[in-house]
């Protein structure tokens, strides 16, 4: 009998013992549900509205393009007409016509952005590289420009730039009367003020970018390097720049796109565009869209820029998810 109760009990605590491990796993199993479902729902609503307002306006754009929407919408389709028609405009050079002056500032425009910030960020990366005194006070000086709005840079270079009361007239209190630079107010000469203005703002950027893959070099690289007699330059040239293609590669991307979409330093910098002179596609886009009542033309330059980006970052998205399966 006694073996018999002892049995018994030992069955009924091992049944409480049972019981308590699956109430311990159903906890878990909620616990972990709810883990998994509130980011979810956090996350939710900025995903619906970024679905609606970013990809959701883009394929209106795009639907537009191929009508014969003017000052509003609208929904009667005329096929690729805008787009020949922006096709024929890039080739009327006597008079020239708003999108072929955009196509050729933004290839003046971009070539001297892009090659000029990353000629200065990588020359200011590589001077900060060698430990010198003062990094922690210059780094944030070379920042500092990328704290500011494009509003505020291009006003401030519009007021230096200005011959009557900027650079100009500075030289002629100094002395220098023959001195002049109205870049700013010639209009063959006003995007190379837009240029100045953004290399200005975005080398700083490009500096920490460089800055962050000359840190990641391995030490042991550069010491074989040394031993081997290489020169400094020798070293960069050979060594560490193709090393940091990765970042060359980054930087370009994130300067073609700021150069395509720049508008406000434009209008900023010319005074609202006098007579189309710095004309930009975005700039071209958004007369055509609000202020000439043509949305049609403006939807399709809108698609043609977005089209230039994409060409530009797929390849690259493409070749780094390469890389990272193999």
């Amino acid at each position: 009998m006694i073996r018999r109760l002892q049995m018994t009990e030992a069955v009924h605590v091992c049944y409480n013992r049972s019981g308590a491990v699956t109430d311990r796993r159903r906890r878990l199993t909620l616990r972990t549900r709810i883990q998994d479902v509130v980011p979810k729902l956090v996350l939710a609503p900025s995903f619906l509205l970024v679905l609606i307002f970013v990809y959701g306006f883009n394929l209106w754009t795009v639907f537009l393009s191929f009508t014969n929407s003017r000052a509003f919408a609208s929904s009667k389709l005329i096929g690729l007409a805008n787009y020949e028609k922006l096709w024929n405009w890039t080739f009327e050079t006597d008079p020239p016509s708003s999108w072929y002056t955009a196509i050729v500032n933004i290839g003046i425009f971009g070539g001297l952005y892009i090659v000029f910030c990353l000629a200065l960020g990588l020359t200011l990366a590589i001077l900060l590289d060698q430990k010198i005194r003062g990094e922690g006070i210059l780094r944030p000086i070379y920042l500092y420009p990328l704290a500011l709005s494009f509003i505020v840079t291009g006003t401030a270079w519009k007021l230096f730039l200005d011959p009557g009361i900027g650079l100009e007239k500075a030289v002629h209190d100094w002395g220098w009367t023959s001195f002049k630079f109205d870049w700013v107010v010639n209009p063959r000469m006003m995007i190379y003020c837009v240029a100045i203005a953004g290399i200005w703002q975005t080398s700083g950027f490009v500096m920490a970018m460089f800055l962050a893959g000359l840190r990641g070099v391995d030490g042991e690289i550069l010491k074989a390097a040394q031993i081997d007699g290489a020169s400094t330059y020798a070293t960069y040239r050979r060594i560490v720049i193709p090393i940091m293609r990765p970042v060359f590669l980054s930087a370009i991307i994130v300067l073609a796109h700021m150069a395509i979409k720049s508008y406000d330093l434009v209008l900023s910098v010319t005074g609202k565009n006098p007579g189309g002179a710095a004309e930009l596609p975005s700039t071209f886009m958004y007369s055509y869209t609000f202020t000439r009542n043509q949305m049609a033309v403006g939807s399709t330059s809108a698609v043609i820029m977005l089209m230039t980006v994409a060409a530009i970052m797929v390849p690259y998205l493409y070749s780094e998810l390469r890389e990272k399966r193999q």
